[in-house]
C-alpha cells in the first residue's frame, strides 16, 4: 500500500481523490491545504503548517499546484520533509527545477520525481522512443484543441483577472504536411495558436491585461495569441469543461526507400482527470523506488514501466508483453 497526501486543493488535487478508485493499492491520508475548513468533511485535512507533523506518516506527497509560481517554490521545500510527486509543466525550466529539487532531496535522503503527466510525462516518453527507434527523423508535438491547466493558471495570475482559461489549438495545415511525410521546418507560432478568454475584475484595464498575456515569456510570446474578454455568465456557460489531448509525431526514414511515421494520439474530456492518474501511477513507482534505496530528483525517464503497473510482473509478461 502507498500512503499520499494531496498538496493543493484545485482542479488537479480534486481529480486525485475522485480516481483513487482505480487505484485500490494507493491511500489517501490527509490533504495539506492554506485553507483547510473549505474542503469537504468526508476528506483527512490539515493545515500546510501542520505538515511536518506528518513526516513518517505518508509516503508520497502529491504536489498539485500550478507551475507559473507555486511548484517551483513548493517541490524543493516539500522535498525535505517527504518524498514527491508533481506535474511541474514549464518545458524550458525543467532543468532548473530538477536542480533545485534534487540538492534538496539529496540533502533530506528523499526522492522526488518531477514533471510527471502527459506533456512533459507521457508524450516525453513517446519523443524518447521514437527518437531511438527511428533515428533518422523528425519530432513533432502538437497539443489540443483544448484546455492547458498551466496556461490556464498563468492567466489567471495577471493582475485585473478575475476568471480565465486558455484554448491551445493546433494548426491542421501544419499536421497534414507531417502526416504526408514532408518533414517541414515548422516554427512554434506554424503550429499553434493560443486563445484565452478572460472574465475582467471590475474596472480593470482590459488592454493592459491583454498585452501582459500575449507577452509572456515561456506561455504565450512565442505564439500568435488571442484574448477575448466575456462576462462572467458567459465563462460559467461555455468554458467550465476541461477536455485536451495532443499528438506526438516521429517522421523519417530507415533507407531512401523506406519511410516510416510513428504517432501518439490522445484525446482527454478531461485534463486532470487524466494527469492525476498519471501523477497516482508515479506515486507508486516514486514508494517501489525509495524503498529500493533511490534518492535525489528523478523524471519518468528515470522509472521502469514495471515500476508503474499494479501488478507483478509476471502479469505483465503474461498479459501485455
Amino acid at each position: 500500500m502507498t500512503n499520499i497526501g494531496i498538496f493543493g486543493w484545485g482542479n488537479l488535487g480534486k481529480a486525485v481523490a475522485d480516481n483513487l478508485h482505480d487505484f485500490p493499492d494507493v491511500q489517501l491520508k490527509v490533504i495539506f491545504s492554506r485553507r483547510p475548513h473549505a474542503i469537504e468533511a468526508k476528506y483527512p485535512v490539515a493545515s500546510v503548517a501542520d505538515m511536518p507533523d506528518w513526516v513518517g506518516k505518508i509516503d508520497v506527497l502529491l504536489l498539485c499546484s500550478g507551475s507559473a509560481t507555486d511548484l517551483p517554490e513548493q517541490t524543493p521545500a516539500a522535498v525535505k520533509l517527504f518524498n514527491v510527486v508533481d506535474s511541474f509543466d514549464t518545458h524550458a525550466r525543467i532543468p532548473a527545477h530538477f536542480t533545485a529539487v534534487d540538492s534538496a532531496a539529496k540533502v533530506a535522503g528523499h526522492l522526488g520525481l518531477i514533471s510527471a503527466g502527459w506533456d512533459p510525462g507521457l508524450f516525453s516518453l513517446a519523443r524518447t522512443y521514437f527518437n531511438a527507434f527511428l533515428p533518422d527523423g523528425t519530432d513533432y508535438t502538437f497539443w489540443g484543441k483544448g484546455v492547458s491547466q498551466g496556461h490556464s493558471d498563468a492567466i489567471r495570475r495577471v493582475a485585473g483577472v478575475k476568471r480565465g482559461v486558455q484554448y491551445t489549438v493546433p494548426r491542421e495545415d501544419a499536421i497534414a504536411r507531417v502526416r504526408s511525410g514532408e518533414r517541414p521546418a515548422l516554427t512554434t507560432r506554424e503550429k499553434h495558436l493560443r486563445e484565452c478568454y478572460v472574465v475582467a475584475e471590475k474596472g480593470a484595464d482590459c488592454k493592459k491585461i491583454e498585452a501582459e498575456i500575449k507577452n509572456m515569456p515561456n506561455y504565450f510570446a512565442e505564439y500568435d495569441t488571442v484574448v477575448h474578454f466575456i462576462s462572467e455568465e458567459e465563462f460559467e456557460r461555455d468554458h467550465r469543461a476541461m477536455p485536451h489531448g495532443g499528438f506526438v509525431l516521429r517522421s523519417g526514414n530507415h533507407t531512401s526507400a523506406h519511410k516510416s511515421l510513428l504517432e501518439l494520439n490522445i484525446k482527454l474530456d478531461s485534463n486532470p482527470h487524466f494527469t492525476s492518474s498519471v501523477l497516482l501511477a508515479y506515486a507508486r513507482a516514486v514508494h517501489r523506488m525509495f524503498a529500493e534505496g533511490r534518492r535525489g530528483c528523478i523524471t519518468v525517464f528515470d522509472v521502469p514501466p514495471a515500476a508503474l503497473y499494479a501488478g507483478m510482473p509476471e502479469e505483465l509478461r503474461k498479459n501485455l508483453l
